[in-house]
C-alpha cells in the first residue's frame, strides 16, 4: 500500500472521533456556538469521541488491532479517490504497511492524524460522526498536510461501537485551512 492511499484511508476513517465531539444542536436563538453547547442529541458524543481518538492514535502507528476494532465486518468504506473497499481491504493494506521492510537509504514517512470540526449526532444505537481529518506525514525533512472531509455510520451492538459506513473527501487545495 502506498503512503498517499494509506494516509487518505486514516484520514477519512480516524477523524469522526478524534477531537472533542461537536453535536448539532436544534435550532435556538441563543448566539452560543454549536462547538460550546451540550451533546443533548448525542449522549455517547464522549464515549465515540474516545473511541476516535484512540483510532486515531493507533492509525498513526499503522496498529491492525485499533482497525480490527474500530470497523465492522460488513463496513462499506468510500475513499476519496471513488474507490470502494471493505474491512478485509483495509486489513490487508495495514498488515502490509506494517510488515517488516528491507532497509532502505531513505527514512520511511511518518503520519499523524488528527480531527477538526467534529459533530455527532446520534440515533439511539446509531451515530453520524462528521469531522475534517488532518493527516501531518513527515518524510525526507519535508511536511506535507492534507484535510479530508470525513463521515462515518456507527452501530453499536454487544455494547461496543463500530463504523458501518465510511465518506472520505480530499479538500481541494484552495479549501485547505491556512
Amino acid at each position: 500500500m502506498t503512503l498517499p492511499y494509506l494516509l487518505a484511508l486514516l484520514l477519512s476513517a480516524a477523524l469522526p472521533f478524534v477531537a472533542l465531539a461537536e453535536t448539532t444542536p436544534a435550532p435556538s436563538a441563543s448566539p452560543t456556538p454549536a462547538a460550546s453547547q451540550p451533546a443533548a442529541n448525542a449522549p455517547e458524543a464522549a464515549e465515540l469521541t474516545k473511541l476516535l481518538r484512540e483510532f486515531l492514535a493507533g492509525a498513526s502507528r499503522d496498529d491492525a488491532a485499533i482497525h480490527d476494532r474500530f470497523w465492522a465486518d460488513e463496513l462499506i468504506y468510500t475513499g476519496s479517490s471513488g474507490r470502494r473497499i471493505s474491512k478485509a481491504d483495509i486489513m490487508r493494506d495495514v498488515r502490509e504497511e506494517s510488515a517488516p521492510k528491507e532497509k532502505k537509504d531513505e527514512e520511511p514517512a511518518s503520519a499523524v492524524y488528527t480531527a477538526e470540526d467534529i459533530r455527532v449526532q446520534q440515533y439511539g444505537t446509531t451515530a453520524i460522526v462528521a469531522f475534517r481529518l488532518v493527516g501531518t506525514t513527515q518524510k525526507g525533512g519535508k511536511t506535507e498536510v492534507a484535510h479530508y472531509l470525513n463521515t462515518g455510520t456507527f452501530l453499536k451492538r454487544n455494547g461496543e461501537w463500530r463504523a458501518v459506513a465510511w465518506q472520505a473527501t480530499k479538500l481541494p487545495a484552495e479549501n485547505q485551512p491556512k
